[in-house]
């Protein structure tokens, strides 16, 4: 498969046309931009800028809002919250987090689930975002069925991410962002993309069995078996049934039915360390713990140990200098001209 190379900037320029193109409103399209970027700079690819041409293809279709205008309900002192009003999740998503790091800081703890939503994107760009304030981020996502519960033959519950980010003092922060299946959909859909085949283990075709041909999955599979499904439970119950939206098989699904609005709930916390400690204190031993962490030695085959989110921070420094590369056919997309 042939890639291009280009700088971040250049690809948040086209996603915004794209999605402009489409009907957005041009700040609700940087942001989702910014989203998307975000991604493939830490070279997560599954979840950057390959993502637009389905955006545009549901905004097309009517399946998100372009005139979206979410508001946000404060229902207690670190309680509330957001109704996205079917727009973008990835806007809806960062309003949210950013009402929930202000109830933080002023009162120690802010939580803020998001109903009437769609797909948000990466979620390490919203702990992030709150780790940079000096407050730990948490965030959840629902996501519509593709994945067995362990010991079942079937998908009953979505990729269902989890992720938290964590400041520091000195060091950039402890981000772990991961999928509860042992792989992100998106990484089946790039390897699609790209004719390259999967890993064992990723995927199951009808019958449950593991397929190694991405075209053939129909299925995926929860990492860690039963912990993984408990986990994903977890997730549903948090940004699904706390935020009053849907779960597992009663989900919309992301690449079906376009012109219908997916209804998907978020859950976002933000805590922060001087209700609980000296602040000063808790930032100084995130350093030391994740300076510990890569001095363990490093067992055969390994190089070192790395702190989560510290691959994806390298990749960022290096994509921000050299440029992100995406699919040849994903930037053939991002630029051709619309049609007169």
């Amino acid at each position: 498969m042939s890639t291009v190379v280009i700088q971040a900037e250049e690809a948040k320029k086209l996603v915004v046309r794209k999605l402009t193109e489409a009907g957005l409103h041009t700040d609700d399209a940087e942001k989702v931009a910014d989203v998307l970027v975000h991604a493939d700079l830490r070279h997560v690819n599954s979840h950057g800028v390959l993502r637009t041409e389905h955006y545009v293809n549901r905004l097309k279709a009517g399946g998100i809002n372009p005139n979206a205008r979410p508001s946000f309900n404060q229902t207690g002192p670190v309680t509330g919250v957001v109704d996205g009003d079917d727009g973008f999740g990835h806007v809806i998503a960062d309003l949210a987090m950013t009402h929930a790091i202000e109830m933080a800081k002023a009162n120690g703890v802010g939580m803020v689930t998001a109903i009437n939503s769609s797909h948000c994107g990466a979620l390490s760009y919203f702990v992030e975002k709150a780790a940079h304030e000096k407050v730990i981020g948490i965030a959840m996502s629902h996501t519509d069925q593709i994945v067995v519960p362990f010991g079942g033959k079937t998908s009953f519950l979505g990729t269902n991410p989890i992720a938290y980010g964590v400041p520091a003092k000195t060091s950039k922060p402890f981000i772990l962002d991961m999928a509860t299946s042992n792989v992100a959909l998106g990484k089946i859909l790039q390897a699609r993309e790209e004719g390259k085949s999967i890993p064992e283990g990723w995927g199951v075709d009808e019958t449950g069995a593991s397929v190694t041909d991405p075209h053939k999955v129909v299925s995926l599979t929860p990492f860690g078996g039963p912990k993984g499904y408990g986990l994903a439970v977890v997730v549903d119950i948090f940004s699904g049934l706390l935020a009053g939206a849907a779960f597992g098989p009663h989900i919309s699904k992301m690449y079906g039915d376009l012109d219908q609005k997916r209804k998907l709930g978020h859950y976002f916390c933000a805590v922060n360390p001087a209700f609980f400690t000296d602040a000063d204190v808790f930032l100084e031993q995130m350093d030391r713990m994740m300076d510990e962490l890569r001095a363990v030695e490093p067992a055969p085959g390994f190089d070192r140990v790395y702190v989560p989110g510290e691959i994806e921070q390298l990749h960022e420094e290096r994509n921000r200098e050299n440029g992100i590369a995406i699919a040849k056919s994903v930037y053939d997309f991002l630029t051709k001209q619309v049609e007169k």
